[in-house]
């Protein structure tokens, strides 16, 4: 099928193979083939690429996702005399008829966001409890371990914001206009402008 052909809507599209573990799903959204997801939200309009990997994360609107991305991968107990899983599923090796639930809850507390159209790139992975500001690009093969500024290009391992996509002032005034929280009909009759350049775009929606 033509990429073109889809029709999104209200109800997520979920291509083959997915595994959906506690998590919520906006309007207009697609998750791509061979994802896992689990105790996340994507907000309207996101959407990931084939084979991505996404737990506990919170996904703002209009991000997009490309394939082999991995973002909140949770961690092993690097304090302990072992790093090895058998120490919080014992039940797995009949050490213990409980797993320990704590440190489960503790690695779902540890939330990753991603910010408002966003891009993150092919390949790219992104920490847990790191926030992606609204506007970044992650670039392909980025390691992500610290916070990235809103309209900021970070690429590298571990990455880095290597330059902004638009001026200071361009920036503060995009993150007043908050085109994302449009309506899908106010999207719709300003269509053609998100094809003019950032300042005539800015001009015309800053304030109203």
């Amino acid at each position: 099928m033509n990429i073109s052909d889809k029709k999104l809507g209200e109800e997520v599209l979920m291509h083959e193979n997915v595994s959906v573990k506690n998590s919520q799903f906006g309007a207009y959204t697609e998750v791509g083939m061979f994802n896992f997801i689990e105790n996340s939200s994507f907000d309207d309009y996101s959407y990931t690429g084939q084979f991505c990997f996404v737990q506990n994360t919170k996904i703002g609107k209009f991000s997009n996702i490309a394939a082999m991305v991995r973002i909140g991968p949770t961690d092993h107990p690097y304090n302990r005399p072992t790093l090895h899983h058998f120490t919080y599923r014992p039940n797995m090796y009949g050490f213990r008829t409980e797993d320990d639930q704590a440190f489960f809850e503790h690695r779902e507390s540890r939330l990753t966001h991603i910010g408002h159209d966003t891009w993150i790139g092919h390949g790219a992975i992104i920490s847990p409890e790191v926030t992606i500001g609204h506007g970044a690009v992650i670039g392909a093969g980025a390691v992500v371990t610290k916070d990235v500024e809103p309209y900021g290009i970070a690429v590298g391992v571990p990455a880095k914001v290597i330059k902004k996509r638009f001026t200071d002032d361009q920036i503060k005034k995009l993150l007043d206009i908050e085109w994302w929280h449009w309506s899908h009909d106010k999207i719709k009759r300003n269509y053609d402008d998100f094809f003019l350049n950032i300042e005539d775009f800015i001009n015309k929606h800053y304030g109203n």
